[in-house]
């Protein structure tokens, strides 16, 4: 009997040290999450596969950098930048086959797969175009609740490859990246924590029949017409101050738990920007990045940027871990407050002098003498072209404006 098992153990060791195990490759990838019965496809590459592996996210001319991944045998865990989002695989022969996760979001998981060396984002039905989708368009997005809100789409048309995105009154969906398969505009994003996927017909100068899916639940339709003027409704006027009020007041805890308000002494005599903010937003994360180099080529100027940040859950250690985390990724030099969480309605409640919050980001320009001067609802980011180009420079007349005074 004794014989018999140690027969079985040796036998059992032969048949696992002569199983392969797949190993990570280098190399392009289709990425595919399946998300309410469609597939959300993107782009990424797998490098440094001698030293540290690392993946680069493509979406238009943006790459994201990924550097933690974890490969234990044929398994891989990659965690997505400094969104509290994963993917866990399994390393086949033909790429990757697991589930993407948010964590942060009760059972938020998605199939996901990965096929090495196909550069392709969308499988094309026709091999021409019969439509041209470039232009400006005004755009109306309809959610399943009946509720709208306007857009204005931008798109670039090359052969059959189409990039572009919407402007929104609370941000831009960033860089788009797709084609035009005959009659038909296909369109994607994934930044680690974003799943977009829009679809639509074109007749003649109209886009009609939009769909457009976001993630495990949000399902809206959008159409829109070409319009060259096509326009939104002024930034700087979609959130202010209810009346009666000229100051923001409040006190929230800091990443040390000292409670900060802007009646204390650091912020004496200078000109603050206060930016409404979350680790989990992806326009947020453009515009931490804009705002700190500017912090510090003008810091010295007396400017104060202080980052609000209403995180995902009601919990202290776990908004600071987040916050912590965004502030070493993108070498970010100002600080941040724990205001909140990301619940649209309770984030308002925290600042009561505001008529609401309906957009993170949003930044509110402070004077010398803590007056309001202005308020800018969403970010206009670098996928918006000329529209971030304009931003840039009304940004920065304001704060010119502002620390001459």
């Amino acid at each position: 009997m004794r014989y018999f098992s140690l027969l079985l153990i040796i036998l059992f060791s032969c048949a696992e040290s002569t199983q392969q195990i797949n190993t990570l490759k280098s190399g392009i990838y289709q990425g595919q999450i399946f998300q309410q019965g469609k597939v959300l496809p993107f782009n990424f590459e797998i490098k440094g596969i001698k030293k540290k592996p690392f993946m680069v996210i493509h979406n238009d001319s943006e790459r994201l950098k990924v550097d933690e991944i974890v490969v234990n045998k044929d398994s891989i865990k990659i965690t997505m930048n400094i969104f509290d989002t994963e993917i866990r695989a399994r390393i086949t022969e033909f790429g990757l086959e697991g589930v993407y996760e948010k964590n942060y979001s009760e059972d938020h998981i998605l199939p996901f797969k990965a096929f090495l060396n196909k550069s392709q984002r969308f499988d094309l039905v026709s091999n021409e175009p019969v439509v041209n989708a470039s232009g400006t368009y005004q755009v109306t997005f309809i959610e399943e609740d009946g509720k709208q809100y306007p857009a204005v789409a931008k798109f670039q048309q090359k052969d059959n490859n189409l990039t572009g995105t919407f402007l929104t009154e609370t941000g831009d969906y960033r860089f788009l990246e797709g084609v035009v398969d005959g009659d038909s505009v296909k369109l994607s994003a994934f930044d680690g924590t974003h799943l977009f996927l829009f679809t639509a017909k074109i007749k003649g100068d109209s886009l009609v029949g939009g769909e457009f899916w976001h993630g495990k639940n949000t399902y809206e339709t959008w159409g829109g017409k070409k319009d060259m003027d096509a326009k939104l409704r002024d930034a700087f006027e979609v959130t202010y101050l209810k009346p009666g009020y000229d100051k923001i007041e409040f006190s929230f805890p800091d990443l040390d738990s000292s409670m900060v308000s802007l009646e204390d002494q650091r912020f004496e005599n200078k000109v603050v920007i206060l930016q409404i903010f979350g680790t989990w937003c992806p326009n947020c994360m453009d515009e931490t990045t804009y705002y700190s180099d500017w912090y510090r080529k003008n810091q010295s100027r007396g400017l104060e940027i202080v980052g609000l940040a209403y995180e995902n859950k009601p919990d202290f250690n776990y908004a600071k871990k987040r916050v912590l985390k965004m502030k070493e990724k993108l070498n970010v030099p100002y600080d941040f407050l724990i205001a909140g969480t990301s619940d649209k309605e309770e984030a308002s409640k925290t600042l009561p002098m505001l008529n609401q919050i309906i957009s993170f980001p949003t930044s509110i320009f402070l004077d010398r003498k803590g007056n309001v001067r202005h308020i800018h609802t969403g970010f206009t980011g670098p996928g918006t072209g000329i529209a971030y180009e304009k931003w840039q420079e009304e940004f920065t007349k304001i704060t010119e404006e502002l620390l001459a005074e």
